[in-house]
């Protein structure tokens, strides 16, 4: 019997993760290697994740430099990724706050008396209810970019967050991808 083949490209959680370090970059031009070194990705993953972007029709390049489309990016951020990527919660942990308990939702949303979500992280400032970051080396790269800190933290906040935390990250994400 014949074998059957599906090779249909599969959107991963890492390439969501470069893309938000794409945007967490302001507009500068990052090629494979900057982006490499700010996720914490090999070049070839990085490569990867940029192709199957593009056909998951979220980038496009423009004189070979990739480019986020911005409203397509934010529909999928909004309405489709919390079902793609969804929260895996742990155990209380020390690690780097996410969600409503990192900014800017920290300003926003007042913090409750459950423990706070987190990624786990040795070197974090913070102790928690562990969430599963989207990619494992998401920690690391937000600690060096605010940025990006504030972006998986808001999607961390849309995928995982009450009703009040969805909306207020919902708008604040808006507002970034303008």
């Amino acid at each position: 019997m014949a074998k059957i083949s599906n090779r249909q490209p599969v959107f991963k959680p890492q390439d969501l993760f470069v893309l938000l370090a794409l945007l967490s970059r302001g507009g500068e031009a990052a090629g494979y290697a900057e982006l490499a070194a700010q996720t914490g990705l090999a070049i070839s993953a990085v490569h990867a994740s940029l192709k199957r972007a593009v056909a998951a029709r979220l980038l496009v390049f423009q004189e070979r430099r990739p480019v986020v489309l911005k409203t397509q990016l934010l529909e999928f951020l909004l309405h489709g990724a919390k079902y793609a990527f969804p929260a895996a919660w742990g155990s209380l942990t020390r690690g780097v706050p996410t969600g409503y308990a990192a900014a800017p939702l920290n300003s926003v949303i007042a913090p409750s008396s459950d423990p706070a979500p987190v990624w786990a992280y040795a070197l974090g400032s913070a102790r928690g209810l562990s969430l599963t970051p989207l990619y494992p080396t998401a920690p690391e790269a937000a600690l060096r970019n605010e940025r990006l800190y504030a972006l998986l933290s808001l999607f961390d906040a849309i995928r995982a967050g009450q009703a009040r935390e969805r909306n207020e990250a919902a708008r604040l994400l808006e507002e970034a991808l303008k």
